[in-house]
């Protein structure tokens, strides 16, 4: 009878410190800037949501008060009203809600040690320019 033998397992290298390091292909991030992805993603996308859900409620109700809305300088109800606030055809905090959340993922995906390609980093950073381009159209509207 044939007996297999088992195949070795494939071990990474080990650092001189005695710990694996991961493979180097692609590009990585640090731990704070991980963490600065996840926090200021994390306020973003509170913030969209609750844009959101107030321009929900301003359709529903035109006399609605925004929560953004503070006093007479500070106010953003007649802004939610304005064609500007829908250039997609659906509210514009949506937009926020998903680039946010995609910074999001990517800082966790960075804290868990993730690389990725030079292509993924470029194109999260034109997504980020857009976003500062278009919210700087949007205050000049």
């Amino acid at each position: 009878m044939h007996t297999k033998t088992p195949l070795p397992e494939a071990r990474q290298p080990e650092a001189p410190s005695g710990r694996v390091e991961p493979p180097p292909a692609g590009v990585g991030g640090s731990r704070a800037f991980a963490l600065l992805l996840v926090i200021t993603g994390a306020a973003g996308l509170l913030a969209a949501w609750v844009i959101t859900l107030d321009k929900f409620k301003l359709l529903e109700d035109p006399d609605f008060t925004p929560g953004c809305s503070l006093n007479p300088v500070v106010s953003c109800g007649n802004i939610m009203k304005s064609e500007q606030a829908s250039v997609f055809g659906f509210p514009n905090p949506m937009l926020g809600i998903a680039a946010y959340a995609v910074v999001i993922c990517v800082g966790m995906s960075v804290l868990g040690r993730a690389r990725f390609p030079r292509w993924y980093w470029l194109t999260l950073n034109a997504g980020t320019l857009f976003g500062v381009g278009f919210c700087t159209w949007l205050m000049q509207q």
